[in-house]
C-alpha cells in the first residue's frame, strides 16, 4: 500500500508500512591507519581527513539502514576531543539514531589507538549527520523507522529527537530574521 506525501510543493512516495529496523542491523565501523599523508601543518592528522572517514562510515550506514542512495544533508556537529597522530589506528563507529519520512540522523564516535600497543583506543571525537534517502532520480524516498534496541539506543533516539528540533527552530528564526531584514529594507 502506498500513499503520496506532500512535501515542499514535490510528492514524497512512502510505504506506510516499510517495517522497522533495529539499530544494530545497520551499525557499522569503519578502521584505518593514519600516515604521514594524513597530516595537517602541525605534524597531527589533518581535521578533514576525519571528516571524511566520519561522512563515510556515516554514509554506509544510512545506505545500509535505508536499502539504498542515501546523501549527506547536513553535519549538525563534529567535535575534536584530542588530536590523531600519524600511526594511530582510527576507529570510526557509526549508527542510525533517528529516522524521518526519509531522513536518518547518524551518531559517529571516533577513537583511536597506537597501531603497534595494546592499550585500549581513546575516544577522540564525535559527530551528527543528517542524511537523506534518494530514489534513482535524486528524489527522497522513504525509509524505514529505526527501532532502538538497547537503553543507550534509546537515549540517543531520544537525544536525536532534541537536536531535530534545535536544527529546525534554527533554521525558521534565521528564516524570520532574514524576512525581517528584507521587510525593514536591509539589503544584504
Amino acid at each position: 500500500m502506498q500513499s503520496a506525501v506532500v512535501r515542499g510543493g514535490s510528492k514524497l512516495a512512502r510505504m506506510t508500512d516499510l517495517p522497522g529496523k533495529p539499530t544494530s542491523a545497520s551499525r557499522t565501523t569503519l578502521s584505518h591507519i593514519m600516515t604521514g599523508n594524513d597530516t595537517n601543518l602541525l605534524g597531527t592528522v589533518h581535521g578533514g581527513v576525519i571528516m571524511k572517514l566520519v561522512d563515510d562510515a556515516a554514509g554506509a550506514v544510512a545506505g545500509r539502514h535505508s536499502g539504498g542512495p542515501a546523501v549527506t544533508a547536513s553535519m549538525d556537529e563534529m567535535v575534536f576531543l584530542e588530536p590523531v597522530r600519524v600511526g594511530d589506528l582510527v576507529h570510526v563507529k557509526a549508527q542510525v539514531n533517528w529516522t524521518g519520512r526519509s531522513s536518518m540522523e547518524v551518531g559517529v564516535r571516533v577513537l583511536a589507538e597506537r597501531w603497534n600497543e595494546s592499550s585500549p583506543a581513546q575516544q577522540v571525537g564525535t559527530a551528527y549527520l543528517v542524511f537523506a534517502a534518494v530514489d534513482a532520480d535524486g528524489k527522497p524516498r522513504a525509509v524505514p523507522p529505526v527501532v532502538p534496541g538497547s537503553e543507550r539506543d534509546k537515549r540517543r533516539y531520544e537525544e536525536a529527537q532534541i537536536r531535530r528540533t534545535h536544527r529546525l527552530a534554527r533554521r525558521r528564526a534565521i528564516k524570520e530574521l532574514r524576512e525581517q531584514r528584507v521587510a525593514d529594507g536591509i539589503d544584504d
